[in-house]
């Protein structure tokens, strides 16, 4: 058996440590998501916590874990015999990001159910997790109708299974914990709001605490039993004060004044909804458990705003998690309570709390392109020279929704939002075979594959005689994510000020719909000599977003560099994930440029406006690979001013997609934009 490392063995990571204490005190909290880069230690602190918790009574052979106090009524192992029981340790099951529906919450033997009438279920990890924890690492790697599941369970404290008529439910109550990193992509905003607490975790930037960190995981890797022994009596002792906690949390009260704290404090922070007031609420008597206290005090409801908030507070994806502690502060002393203890508060088991949340960083001053931003070459119209310098990046314009763009055909690609696919939910589209476990049934189709056998079969009572073979798998459509390749333009001829800002905000306005929709992104830019890949294909949708904020601009235009650097990115990400389809996003006005001054036959440089007809040739030559591999492909025409070039529309043309103009990517624009990209897929059915 392996030995976990000691919880109280780890070094800092004070918020942590505290939110998951309080969960284990009152499951009822919530649950906690940590979020941090990677090395942290989150997964090593939520495996540890598994050995704080108290053991539970069950029902000897219960597959459930139903309590023998209170076994639960629709069982599917029940009815329970009173009096007999066992005790076990609290089990920590952890839920792979590969796992599948039917492993989650179990499965149903739909032969059984149709040929004998009986309830034949395999529990799933949410039976497993009953009263004790569920750990998901990188929870923001997981497919969006297994986090429904998952949290729906959690709030509900149950789980169920249908499966065409035949449903079986059962109790399923855990502490759930999520760790992710957020550079691999976020969570939904309302997924966000199902977790009851929120930590920010980061590796300590001081020498001796990393150096503390390092000689303790040495030496538990060298013996971890003889490391676990040095910690035994300060595990203990928490185990036993979580343990008092939870004896001593019915009987904390939670006065009006608390209540009107917490109140106004989700209220100054705008904060949806009222769940977060409840897990404030719980989080705050939590706390004053934890400290062995029977009243709630007010540093009990800022500690808990500072772990239930800033996950809630977000306006938008690309805002960072935080909060103001100045204007919490000015709110709860605004709204403090009449008669409240000021009494010292319990430092915890490890010192001060600190506090769940980090403040929100100073967006500095805004650039609202006046004084500082001089107007530049490029300004209506009129060509930036190709040797143009290098220009600070500049703030991209406000977002907009943006028309929907999807690829054409029929994928079967990662679950998502975007392009239609063959997938495990959706509308049913038709029936087939079985290809391994049977996950949909296809009632109808069924019926009609055993109705000619059951002369043939014997049948003689009223039931249907159905065998495996007989059985249909029901084929679904929905929708897919998919790979949104973003090739944007950064040269001279796009670096006016003014038109490069509404440029990235059409960029930014694109990402946050690749946000919504679940897609992998990547960036190429292109500008002066090269082309660079300024993010791999990711699903961190935040990290575009923050290169594409840094960009800066300048240089001659390689546009068919920046081409064959796109198609290079596709060609190794299509041996990464093949089934995954990629959309090109090409952010152009369509000059191309070499890299060098390109020369006439006079001896007299290209004029800038069109960048000589070799690179316009070679853009040409690139964008016909795009073609040829039937990749779906858009151009966002950039070109303003009065006199037009027209040259996107025919590197468009070239690709074998359509172009679009800023003004037509709003939402608001034109209808049906959806219908107009042009190209077919090269997996397309």
């Amino acid at each position: 058996m392996t030995i976990p490392f000691p919880f109280t063995a780890v070094v800092g990571q004070d918020d942590l440590r505290l939110a998951l204490l309080l969960n284990a005190v009152s499951p009822a909290v919530g649950g906690v998501l940590v979020r941090g880069e990677k090395g942290t230690a989150k997964s090593t602190a939520v495996r540890a916590l598994s050995a704080l918790l108290p053991e539970v009574a069950v029902v000897p052979g219960c597959r459930f874990s139903c309590d023998p106090a209170a076994p639960d009524p629709s069982c599917p192992d029940g009815p329970h015999e009173a009096g007999a029981r066992d005790e076990r340790p609290a089990r920590m099951v952890e839920l792979p990001v590969g796992a599948s529906e039917d492993r989650l919450v179990g499965a149903l033997d739909i032969e059984r159910a149709l040929a004998e009438g009986v309830k034949a279920f395999e529990p799933g990890l949410l039976a497993d997790a009953h009263r004790g924890i569920l750990y998901v690492d990188e929870v923001n790697l997981l497919h969006d109708h297994l986090v429904d599941l998952l949290l729906d369970a959690a709030a509900m404290g149950a789980s169920y299974v249908e499966r065409e008529g035949v449903s079986v439910r059962h109790a399923a109550r855990f502490l759930l914990v999520g760790t992710m990193n957020p550079e691999e992509g976020e969570l939904r905003p309302q997924l966000l709001d199902r977790f009851g607490l929120t930590v920010e975790v980061a590796a300590s930037r001081e020498p001796d605490e990393r150096v503390e960190v390092v000689r303790r995981r040495l030496a538990y890797d060298d013996d971890p039993g003889s490391f676990a022994a040095r910690w035994a009596e300060e595990e203990t002792a928490v185990r036993q004060r979580i343990a008092a906690a939870r004896e001593l949390l019915p009987r904390v009260r939670l006065g009006d004044g608390a209540l009107r704290q917490i109140a106004a404090t989700c209220a100054a922070f705008e904060v949806d909804g009222m769940r977060a007031d409840i897990v404030m609420a719980r989080t705050a008597t939590a706390l004053a458990a934890w400290a062995g206290r029977t009243d709630v005090l007010a540093e009990d409801v800022r500690q808990a705003a500072l772990l239930a908030l800033p996950h809630r507070r977000r306006r938008n994806p690309f805002d960072a998690p935080g909060l103001d502690e100045d204007k919490l502060d000015e709110t709860m002393e605004q709204f403090s309570g009449e008669g409240e203890d000021k009494g010292d508060d319990d430092p915890g088991p490890d010192g001060p709390g600190g506090g769940g949340g980090q403040p929100a960083p100073d967006s500095g001053p805004q650039d609202d392109g006046g004084a500082a931003a001089r107007p530049e070459a490029g300004e209506g119209g009129q060509p930036q020279p190709s040797g143009g310098q290098e220009q600070s990046a500049v703030r991209a314009a406000e977002p907009f929704r943006t028309k929907v763009l999807s690829v054409p055909g029929l994928g079967e690609g990662a679950a998502g939002r975007r392009s239609r696919a063959r997938t495990e939910h959706g509308r049913t589209t038709g029936a087939r075979r079985p290809r391994g476990t049977l996950t949909k049934l296809h009632l109808a189709a069924t019926v009609r594959a055993a109705a000619p056998h059951q002369r043939a079969r014997g049948r003689s009572g009223p039931g249907l005689v159905v065998r495996r073979d007989d059985l249909r798998q029901a084929t679904r459509e929905g929708r897919e994510g998919n790979l949104v390749l973003f090739v944007v333009d950064a040269s001279g001829s796009m670096a006016a000020r003014q038109r490069m800002s509404a440029v990235k905000g059409a960029v930014l306005s694109l990402l946050l719909d690749a946000y919504q929709r679940r897609d992998k992104v990547g960036l190429v830019t292109f500008r002066g000599a090269a082309a660079d890949v300024a993010l791999p294909p990711t699903s961190s949708v935040d990290a575009a977003a923050a290169r594409l904020e840094s960009l800066p601009t300048g240089g001659r235009t390689p546009l068919a560099a920046g081409l064959l650097k796109a198609h290079e990115v596709l060609r190794v990400e299509r041996l990464r994930d093949p089934a995954r389809r990629a959309l090109v996003v090409v952010v152009t006005d369509g000059r191309a440029t070499g890299a060098g001054a390109a020369r006439s036959a006079s001896g007299r440089g290209d004029g800038p406006a069109t960048g000589g007809t070799e690179p316009v040739a070679l853009a040409g030559r690139a964008a016909r690979l795009f073609a040829a591999e039937g990749v779906a492909s858009v151009v966002v025409d950039c070109e303003s001013g009065p006199v037009r070039l027209g040259l996107a529309g025919r590197l468009a043309g070239e690709l074998g997609g359509t172009a679009v103009t800023l003004e037509e990517l709003r939402s608001d624009s034109i209808a049906g934009l959806v219908r107009d990209v042009q190209g077919t897929s090269r997996r397309a059915a």
